[in-house]
């Protein structure tokens, strides 16, 4: 690396730290909300907490998937950021796209009852409560395009303030609820679809606010199928890449809990470790996505690649520091999670693959949110479908051959797969840019 290149990633990596700061404390906060949740409805009962883990296997896909459908604005809200006009055409066709992804996403959660009587499972009626769950995806739809506005207009701190409401509300209104007043499972769907309606509403009107628009403004009733096919090119593929990663990671989950008991409480804590860690990763992504945009309105390759790289740096730094923090305190964090002298040595033990598998996942993430900066995140998808489909297909092998231990290697493997092709991916598209051999990245 020349003193040049490291000085010019250097604003880039300021920017990125700026906007990806409060996207990463909010998403602590609401990770730290749903935990109060699980809680507070442990202690209700047990028939309550089984019905809530059946309900949210379908309910945060479903959320996942529909945020990274919506994300498909960002790209595009960067690269107008400077025309208001056509920041406000992106966001009225982007709330388009948050109402055909968010209504097929709360359909499915609102049908897991006839998921539960299909498959047997052994919960007892589940009321209202996955048609209130249902109403949060819908509105978390409306709200993630709103903040993947906000994120690509460059206002974290307008996102933060939407998540940490939202969180808020959950922390407080789930044992109000669901204990204080004895609503069980529908206390906890009160409290999160409130907990979505507040960080919606407030990221709507702080949109609102700096596009200088009423609400009624901010929608149009005519669909623009063209725009709306463009934004959904970009967006979908992220939504798969969403759900092909739960779907997968369930097969692993399943494999694990094949061995032993001690082996799936393992994986989960491992898994749980990852989730924590990772999110640092996608905050800092999603903060990359309008340096690369803009930069590749302005057909400048060398300008994205610079771009990315500062992404990828911050990444690194900040996952490195993480999962040190991780190691050096590893005793501790896992007594967190465990008081069972077997689980917590293996654990332990496997803290190492946690660590690679986070940084793998962490380079992958940067480098797909590249892509999608470029607006071509389909080659993203292929790239994950393809890694992560062999994963699946050998996961059980694996786990029966080498035990939890090499389930952990394939793992890290198909991440460091996934991250090499998208960075040939990436790679492929600055250089075939910069040669003119590549469709403009300004494609309408």
């Amino acid at each position: 690396m020349t003193s040049d290149a490291a000085t010019g990633r250097w604003p880039d990596v300021k920017e990125i730290v700026q906007v990806a700061l409060p996207l990463y404390l909010s998403m602590i906060a609401v990770s730290s909300s749903a935990l109060v949740n699980t809680a507070a409805l442990g202690r209700f009962g047990t028939t309550a907490l089984a019905g809530f883990g059946l309900t949210v296997a379908v309910y945060f896909p479903a959320m996942a998937a529909v945020s990274g459908a919506v994300r498909g604005v960002m790209p595009f809200i960067a690269a107008e950021k400077a025309d208001r006009a056509g920041v406000l055409r992106v966001v009225r066709n982007g709330t388009w796209l948050a109402l055909c992804a968010g209504v097929p996403g709360a359909a499915a959660v609102a049908c897991v009852p006839l998921l539960a009587n299909a498959t047997g499972a052994a919960v007892a009626p589940l009321g209202p409560f996955p048609l209130l769950m249902a109403g949060g995806v819908l509105l978390n739809g409306f709200g993630s395009m709103a903040t993947s506005s906000l994120i690509a207009l460059g206002h974290g701190k307008v996102v933060m303030h939407a998540g940490l409401a939202g969180a808020a509300c959950t922390a407080v209104l789930s044992p109000l609820l669901v204990i204080a007043a004895g609503l069980g499972l529908n206390g906890a769907g009160i409290a999160l679809l409130t907990s979505n309606l507040v960080s919606s509403t407030i990221a709507l009107l702080g949109l609102r606010r700096r596009l200088g628009v009423r609400v009624t403004e901010a929608f149009d009733p005519r669909v623009h199928f063209g725009h709306l096919l463009r934004l959904a090119e970009v967006g979908l593929p992220m939504a798969g890449t969403v759900l092909v990663k739960f779907g997968v990671l369930g097969v692993l989950a399943f494999a694990a809990a094949r061995l032993s008991e001690t082996d799936i409480a393992v994986h989960n804590i491992a898994t749980s470790l990852v989730s924590l860690m990772f999110t640092a990763a996608v905050a800092i992504g999603q903060a990359s996505v309008p340096i690369v945009s803009i930069r590749a309105s302005h057909n400048d390759p060398r300008g994205v690649r610079r771009g990315i790289s500062a992404g990828l740096l911050t990444a690194m730094t900040t996952l490195t520091v993480i999962c040190a923090v991780i190691m050096a305190f590893r005793a501790f964090v896992v007594r967190l999670f465990t008081s069972d002298p077997a689980v917590t040595s293996a654990v332990t033990t496997l803290l190492v693959l946690v660590v690679l598998v986070v940084l793998g996942d962490g380079l992958q993430a940067i480098l797909g949110f590249g892509l999608t900066g470029l607006k071509r995140s389909t080659p993203s998808f292929v790239v994950f479908a393809a890694c992560y489909g062999a994963l699946a297909l050998a996961a059980v092998p694996i786990a029966e051959h080498a035990g939890l231990t090499g389930l952990w290697v394939a793992l890290a493997v198909a991440n460091l797969l996934v991250a090499t092709g998208q960075g040939l991916a990436f790679r492929r598209e600055t250089v075939a840019h910069r040669d003119n051999r590549s469709r403009s990245w300004n494609a309408p």
